[in-house]
């Protein structure tokens, strides 16, 4: 008699479950094993770290296959490299073997703010979470066995034991040192050093079924590391220092939010927002950093960071970090600047360990240039300009290799091109990397660019005479570009074109003579500051996009392994594409250059779904500390920033059906992506605030100023939407 009354209460409860299950937090999508097999170079390495942060710790092994770990690095230097101490914990006897054993784990978890793992042999569980500058290791060791912790220095140095529960380390890498300060909550009973003195093994004392140890990293003393750690982790408790790191790392995550797709999507996405936290990297100790460019302690309130690739980095990372996080892009110029006035170079590559000579390019001035015209101007933009400058007009710009100019410098200053050599011809330029060779096409491709930045930024100060000198050497593409054969050709030093060459493979040692890690298919359209004039200079838009076409579909003409054996970093191949190197992130979306947006959402989803899955595969190529996946980040959102520099993003196909950005201003920028799916990739119509748009891209501003842009999605594409009005890319674009 009772049953009318209880369906409302049924309904109600039904209600309240469904609005009590909570949605996962953006955080919990995050695995970081995700591209921890290399397809052929190097996998991804689950880091455990603050979101740009000294401190970065991951089990040292082959990849995310090994079954053992040798140790686990206090920290690394630099992404994946320049691992700094070791430690390592085990149960038991010791014996010769116990100096470098590896252990055999398993159960293991991962997550940014925390690590665990299980070791087979002995039962003992490791844990570990990290504080800005410090960390926090946890061992659980089984009962009745002897418990031993062994420490070790990886490159020179030595360790030292004061009392019965302090350690200090000190090594030495790449002409400085870095320093630790750590301490054990038990008693060390005995220390056994290696013969070389490198190593050590203590025994801990008491049976304590749990052992912690927390410690400080220092790149200026072993007192500055004592400072970081009792300022970061006071206190002997580990959940506390986990907690901690979890808010960080959710805070983070919640800047992008995302609803629809799958949550295989959903953890690529996350995933890839993660790597792009793992640098630069804020190396301020409280008051004062070590410069590596000049080898000084500097009193500073002001962050300093450094490790930066920049070659991988310009392109995706640093405009994604501008969006994100303006005023740490303003930080790190300023620390780029400060680089400059000390090592009186504006760095290559901006390394931990001073200016790294490595691959092409000024790309600074694509950063700088693109942050400006962003809105960002917290920085020195006048002595900015003079270290691009003077990186342009005064140092070498041969790959691999830092200093003054050359004589093949000034044969480009003088002709317009980087000098190739024939096949076969012997080096004769001694300043030439004997392995990285000229690479004069790409040389002459990317400085072209990078001269074109440097003239916008002369142009803002009122610097004409320069201006137009940077526009003259901005065109140098033009003397490597061969119409008769339609692709970037490399040319000797009496202006011939170099005979025989094939476009497809051609490169001599290492593929490095005239390209750098890729074939002239991709430099073909590595002009992203003039794409109009490329487009000319290729017979037209209708026959560059036939090409472009062709891009995506032409034979490799040989094996693969063949392929690979000289250009190893032509992985993620479509045709002759390489998704998994970072001078084709641009090149899907130049359709929309070219009147054919419905290609460019054909072959992004097509890119994504195929390259980028969510497991140890996951990841095309090298990913760079961030440099592949902010490709990832900005693709799953439906936009791109084709050309750094030129404040404009170009739209592709979203991934999700919703996607809301959290400005720093307090706005929000959404992408709603209407009837989205994965066969639903194509955009019908589109509105930006309420309005009818019909732009495949839009600018910095009106993103950054809030508001919703809204695409119509369907199956079949809608070829007149985008077509009117092509994203700006021209030489006398002001993009300002």
């Amino acid at each position: 008699m009772y049953k009318h009354l209880l369906k409302p209460f049924f309904l109600l409860f039904i209600t309240f479950s469904l609005f009590s299950q909570e949605k996962p937090s953006n955080y919990s999508y995050i695995d970081p094993t995700i591209g921890g097999v290399g397809l052929i170079l190097e996998p991804t390495r689950p880091a455990v770290h603050l979101p740009n942060s000294m401190v970065r710790v991951f089990p040292a092994r082959k990849d995310q296959l090994d079954d053992q770990i040798s140790y686990f690095p206090l920290t690394i230097a630099s992404h994946r490299q320049q691992w700094l101490f070791s430690i390592m914990p085990f149960s038991g006897k010791t014996d010769s073997s116990s100096w470098n054993k590896k252990f055999t784990y398993d159960q293991e978890k991962i997550k940014p703010h925390y690590y665990i793992t299980r070791l087979e042999e002995t039962g003992d569980t490791i844990e570990f979470t990290p504080a800005s500058r410090s960390g926090y290791f946890q061992f659980t060791f089984v009962e009745d066995q002897l418990q031993h912790i062994r420490f070790g220095i990886l490159n020179k140095g030595q360790l030292r034991f004061e009392g019965k529960r302090t350690i200090t380390g000190t090594e030495e890498f790449m002409d400085m040192k870095a320093f630790f300060y750590g301490e054990l909550n038990t008693d060390i009973i005995k220390t056994n050093y290696s013969e070389d003195q490198k190593t050590a093994i203590i025994q801990v004392g008491g049976n304590a079924k749990k052992v912690a140890f927390r410690y400080g990293i220092s790149f200026i003393s072993i007192e500055q590391a004592k400072a970081n750690l009792q300022k970061e982790i006071p206190d002997w408790d580990f959940n506390s220092v986990k907690n901690k790191a979890l808010q960080v790392w959710e805070k983070v995550m919640s800047q992008i939010n995302v609803d629809g797709g799958t949550n295989e999507q959903k953890r690529v996405f996350y995933t890839s927002l993660y790597r792009c936290y793992e640098r630069m990297i804020n190396i301020n100790e409280y008051g004062q950093y070590y410069s590596a460019y000049d080898h000084k302690v500097h009193k500073s309130t002001e962050p300093f960071y450094v490790d930066n690739w920049m070659w991988d980095t310009y392109l995706a990372l640093e405009p994604l970090q501008t969006l994100l996080n303006p005023k740490m892009e303003e930080d790190k110029i300023k620390s780029y600047i400060k680089m400059y006035e000390q090592g009186g170079w504006m760095p290559s590559f901006a390394l931990t360990t001073g200016d790294g000579p490595l691959m092409t390019g000024n790309h600074s001035a694509a950063w700088i240039l693109d942050v400006w015209t962003k809105g960002l101007r917290d920085f020195d933009l006048k002595k900015a300009y003079e270290g691009l400058k003077k990186n342009s007009l005064e140092a070498t710009l041969l790959p691999w290799k830092n200093g003054p100019a050359t004589s093949l410098d000034s044969f480009y200053n003088e002709n317009g091109y980087m000098p190739a050599l024939k096949p076969g011809e012997k080096e004769t330029v001694e300043e030439v990397h004997d392995f990285e060779r000229r690479q004069a096409v790409a040389v002459t491709l990317q400085n072209s660019y990078d001269d074109w930045c440097i003239a916008q930024i002369a142009d803002i100060l009122g610097k004409g005479k320069d201006k137009e000198l940077f526009l003259k050497r901005s065109v140098f593409y033009k003397n490597v570009f061969r119409e008769d054969k339609g692709f970037m050709w490399p040319k000797d030093a009496e202006g011939n074109w170099i005979e025989p060459f094939d476009p497809k493979f051609s490169g001599g040692q290492g593929g490095r003579d005239y390209f750098t890690e890729n074939n002239a298919y991709t430099y073909n359209w590595d002009v992203k500051h003039d794409l109009q004039g490329l487009f000319q200079q290729m017979g037209g838009k209708e026959k560059a996009e036939e090409k472009l076409d062709n891009l995506f579909r032409e034979d490799l003409g040989r094996s693969k392994y063949h392929l690979w054996y000289i250009f190893p970093d032509a992985t993620g191949l479509v045709g002759q594409f390489v998704m998994g190197n970072e001078p084709s992130f641009h090149i899907p979306y130049l359709y929309n250059y070219l009147g054919s947006p419905w290609k460019t959402q054909k072959r992004i989803r097509m890119l994504i779904n195929t390259w980028f899955p969510d497991n140890y595969f996951g990841i095309p190529g090298d990913e760079d500390g961030g440099g592949m996946t902010a490709f990832v980040v900005f693709s799953m959102m439906g936009f791109y920033p084709v050309t750094p520099g030129i404040p404009v993003y170009n739209i592709g196909s979203p991934s999700f059906e919703k996607i809301s950005i959290k400005l720093s201003n307090g706005k929000t920028f959404t992408v709603n992506a209407r009837n989205n799916s994965e066969e639903n990739k194509y955009i019908q119509s589109a509105k930006l605030n309420g309005k009818a748009w019909n732009k495949s891209w839009f600018t910095h501003e009106e993103l950054i100023n809030g508001g919703i842009l809204e695409l119509e999605m369907g199956n079949i594409p809608n070829k007149k939407w985008g077509v009117s009005s092509p994203p700006p890319s021209a030489l006398d674009y002001k993009p300002f």
